[in-house]
């Protein structure tokens, strides 16, 4: 298997990694074929621009890289401009993926769309989004600290 220079630059030296305490949002999804564990957390501020992020991932190589990477492209963003964020600019960003190893950037995705389901619920707002389906094969749940 071939991973981009981008792939192991992020795999060698994450970017973002650990947790934050006090998070206004957590996603957590996980792949049950491989194993992949993904936790994203968020800091919003007042504005709705995600401030800080961190990722815990428990998983392969691309699975860390995709974690990396999702954590640098939603910072400074707003909520609605990280939900913009698909696997697909996940993979772009890192350039490529081989194809066996592209669900991790599907788990990158929803990562952050259940963190930020996450810090919208915890604020007493509504979630104007579908969230992915749970499954076998992947699923999603929110932290209940």
């Amino acid at each position: 298997m071939q991973y981009s220079e981008k792939v192991m630059d992020h795999f060698t030296h994450p970017r973002n990694v650990g947790e934050i305490d006090n998070a206004d949002g957590v996603g957590t999804v996980g792949n049950a074929k491989c194993g992949d564990i993904m936790r994203i957390y968020l800091v919003v501020d007042e504005n709705d621009v995600i401030v800080d992020c961190k990722f815990k991932t428990f998983g392969c190589g691309a699975a860390i890289a995709t974690s990396s990477m999702a954590t640098e492209l939603i910072k400074g963003k707003t909520i609605w401009e990280a939900l913009e964020i698909t696997n697909a600019v996940v993979v772009e960003a890192l350039e490529g993926l081989p194809p066996v190893k592209v669900h991790c950037s599907v788990l990158a995705e929803d990562a952050i769309k259940y963190a930020i389901a996450d810090y919208l619920k915890r604020s007493g707002r509504p979630v104007p989004f579908e969230l992915p389906e749970d499954d076998d094969d992947h699923h999603g749940e929110e932290d209940e600290d």
